[in-house]
């Protein structure tokens, strides 16, 4: 009777836990994804199919296709670096390039798609998102909807009293300067950054986590690269317009810009956009985008984005968000309103993410350059991968 009974228990315990298995496989196969998004041998097949892994909001295309022409002219085969001409067709090997996508005003002049990648592939931003949500941003500034930038985050977003964004004022978050202590390294399991993902794949909330993080130094006189401000940003601009922010962000941009597909966001369990790094795009209509600031924020001759905020974003305007060497883990690029600034630039900004994702947008030569990647080495020797990267796209807007 009792060995009749022991096996009846465990027969219970194995069906509870198959149930238990079966209820949080989801979490299960969220957690297993998000510790090996970036092994080598996934990372190409990941970047191009997020939404297999994570839940998504579908921001739908509205609007009449926009149409690039074509006017077909090769790479330059080489571009100087260090003193040295470097060989183009090897540095997209070695950055591991899944798209590149040159556009001289309205006209495409080189498209490819690598790696067994193609022009359908919905490709994740990372940090490029965070300079879509700056434009948008802008736009509720026009409106009103945010009254002044020196304005605390706190005055919009209360329940961020008591954390490190409380008294950080807005225009400090854009221009990643909030003083709030964060580690983005993504290769050290328990950074800041990794735990933010594990929240993520663990069903916790984006809000929650902006307001566990604390203050470290004073706001507004140092560049420390902290993902979660952009988050921040996008909870004052829910607040403020009291609208959820996809639905503005298709209100604001993307039926604006004649795009040719969805677009899609990753969102937490709330349901709230990732709008830091979870935008997922078809390569050419990050080139939409990159064409709009190309246009100083016109698209077919209308206002989208204000030329004023374009001009802001785009210009470093304090000593410690100025281009140049830094005392820090940061890159040696300026920063402005969650757009980048390389060195040396002549009417020159750009969207940057993680692992090599770029739109960089030369406005003196009217050139826009996309280049998606899944670079592994992207941080090494402080994110030199960069340096040379923008020397490249030098080369090729120079050429055109």
């Amino acid at each position: 009777m009792t060995k009749k009974i022991a096996l009846s228990t465990l027969a219970i315990v194995a069906a509870v836990l198959a149930l238990l298995i079966a209820l949080n496989l989801s979490t299960v196969k969220k957690v297993y994804h998000t510790l090996t998004l970036f092994n080598e041998d996934v990372i190409v097949d990941n970047f191009s199919n997020m939404s297999s892994i994570f839940e998504t909001v579908e921001i739908e295309k509205t609007a009449p296709l926009h149409t690039f022409g074509h006017a077909p002219q090769p790479l330059p085969t080489q571009y100087p670096y260090k003193g040295e001409n470097r060989d183009a067709k090897t540095f997209l090997n070695n950055t591991n390039t899944t798209a590149l996508l040159v556009l001289k005003n309205n006209d495409i002049t080189f498209e490819n798609y690598y790696l067994g990648t193609t022009e359908n592939d919905q490709r994740i931003s990372w940090s490029t998102a965070k300079s879509f949500l700056s434009a948008i941003f802008g736009v509720a500034v026009a409106e009103g909807h945010i009254t002044n930038l020196q304005d605390p985050v706190t005055q919009y977003v209360p329940e961020l009293k008591g954390t490190g964004y409380d008294g950080v004022s807005i225009k400090n978050v854009l221009q990643m300067s909030s003083g709030v202590r964060f580690d983005e390294d993504y290769g050290r399991f328990n950074s800041d950054i990794n735990r933010f993902g594990r929240t993520m794949a663990l069903g916790g909330s984006l809000d929650e986590f902006a307001a566990s993080l604390e203050k470290e130094r004073e706001q507004g006189v140092y560049l420390h690269y902290v993902s979660i401000d952009t988050h921040v940003l996008g909870m004052v601009l829910r607040s403020a317009t009291g609208r959820e922010i996809a639905d503005y962000f298709n209100d604001k941009l993307w039926s604006k810009i004649g795009t040719e597909a969805s677009a899609q966001y990753i969102i937490d369990s709330q349901n709230q956009p990732m709008v830091l790094g979870g935008l997922n795009l078809r390569t050419r209509d990050y080139a939409r985008f990159g064409k709009l600031y190309l246009d100083n924020g016109q698209w077919n001759g209308k206002q989208i984005i204000p030329a004023n905020w374009v001009t802001e974003s785009t210009t470093p305007d304090a000593p410690h968000l100025i281009p140049g060497k830094r005392d820090s883990s940061e890159m040696d690029l300026g920063y402005g309103y969650q757009w980048w600034i390389p060195e040396n630039a002549d009417q020159e900004f750009m969207a940057l993410g993680i692992y090599g994702q770029y739109i960089y947008v030369n406005q003196k030569l009217g050139v826009v350059i996309v280049k998606n990647s899944a670079n592994i080495n992207f941080m090494d020797n402080n994110f030199e991968s960069t340096t040379e990267t923008v020397e490249f796209f030098r080369a090729i807007a120079a050429s055109l």
